[in-house]
């Protein structure tokens, strides 16, 4: 009798913990919903400790309406900064293109606020409700190097040879998820062709005159450049991104400047302005993939980026994140003696939505870099809008899920 075998024999399989693979904002999130219904989890993160890298991140009201059933809305917002306006100006002309009001009439609209946060303060309020779950395991410097799925759970071993069994496996492990590639093996990420440098200053080195209360979006040609508060206002995040073919793997590599200034130069000087005061960019090259319909086989199932990976450009991927790990608590919960059957239920529930945002996110990026005739029509057809017209436009996603 194999070692998963008499595992399962001996606690009839219902005991066994559900192993998730990364402990990022996914990873932690699917651990405490799932603990919420009863289920003990085990994380692993192949890092040596569990924290997140980064700055800024945006939170529509989709993320906090999931947050509201686990009980961790309200801790989210503790830290997060309310802006009062999401707001569209030209690069190279300087004047508003159009203006998305986030206050009561957003709030009536959606039943949620608008929020921006940084990542680690995501990933703490995540991190938080673990640590303090009886039912969550956190296991760091943990790499997986293979897993097998069984009709009854699934073996996992790492690379110093420890083995870990458990009642199913979920795949939290980002972009280049490995495993993704065993259930799918539908090669690398697909590279966009964008490259978005990210830097974060403090309150007090951002000039007064540049200082905005709002989520500020400059569009250029083949460029945008965004800037918010962040952590109750104290810090300030810059995001630039812009066309280019240069390819690295990972988020956290040292940005060029020279690279940088060729794309943004001749822009207003309220976005030079604000470059200059950057001394250190962090890069990363974005990428997604197509949609798929199916991202899980068996006991194990992906979740994420590891599943969907998009795009920024709709500020959507630890909501889309969120909203599947609570999904996914909700099915299993509903059928626990069927995990497969759960899990099948989990995906059928979120490719649709999932898909959509993915593509999406591909056409705001040519809509926020759009240049010539292009960016002409685009500003004509937004300059009019009605904060209505544009809630209506978003209810899609914020609305949901």
């Amino acid at each position: 009798m194999s070692w998963l075998e008499r595992a399962m024999a001996s606690t009839n399989g219902q005991d066994l913990p559900f192993l998730i693979v990364g402990g990022g904002i996914g990873g932690l999130i699917t651990a405490y919903a799932l603990a919420r219904q009863g289920f003990p989890v085990r994380v692993f993160e192949q890092s040596a400790e569990f924290r997140e890298v980064g700055a800024g991140i945006q939170l529509g009201p989709n993320i906090f309406r999931v947050l509201d059933k686990v009980g961790l809305k309200d801790e989210m917002l503790i830290d997060a900064w309310q802006p009062g306006k999401l707001e569209m100006r030209d690069a190279l002309a300087g004047d508003v293109i159009t203006t998305i009001p986030l206050g009561p009439a957003f709030q009536e609209r959606f039943h949620f606020p608008y929020a921006v946060t940084h990542r680690a303060d995501i990933h703490g309020v995540y991190l938080h409700a673990c640590r303090t779950h009886n039912l969550v395991s956190l296991e760091s410097d943990s790499r997986v190097a293979d897993f097998k799925p069984a009709d009854d759970g699934v073996v996992l071993w790492l690379d110093d040879g420890e083995q870990a069994c458990g009642r199913a496996l979920i795949g939290c492990d980002g972009l280049w998820s490995r495993i993704r590639d065993k259930v799918l093996g539908d090669g690398i990420p697909r590279v966009s062709g964008h490259i978005a440098y990210r830097a974060v200053l403090k309150r007090e080195e951002v000039p007064e005159d540049l200082w905005q209360p709002d989520v500020i979006l400059w569009a250029g040609p083949r460029t945008h450049f965004v800037h918010y508060p962040l952590r109750r206002g104290t810090l300030y995040n810059l995001v630039a991104v812009f066309h280019s073919d240069r390819y690295v793997e990972g988020w956290n590599t040292r940005g060029d400047p020279a690279e940088l200034w060729r794309r943004f130069g001749g822009q207003r000087p309220e976005v030079t302005r604000m470059l200059e005061r950057i001394e250190t960019w962090r890069m990363w090259v974005l990428c997604d993939r197509e949609p798929v319909k199916n991202w899980s086989h068996g006991r194990v199932t992906l979740l994420g980026d590891a599943a969907h990976p998009m795009l920024q450009y709709l500020a959507q991927g630890a909501c889309m994140a969120t909203e599947d790990a609570i999904m996914l608590a909700e099915k299993v919960a509903a059928t626990p003696d069927d995990i497969p059957g759960a899990f099948k239920a989990y995906q059928d529930s979120r490719y649709l939505r999932t898909g959509r945002v993915q593509l999406m996110a591909r056409v705001y990026g040519e809509f926020y870099h759009a240049h010539g005739v292009t960016a002409e029509l685009r500003n004509e057809a937004l300059r009019n809008r009605a904060p209505e017209q544009a809630y209506d436009g978003i209810s899609w996603l914020y609305a949901g899920p």
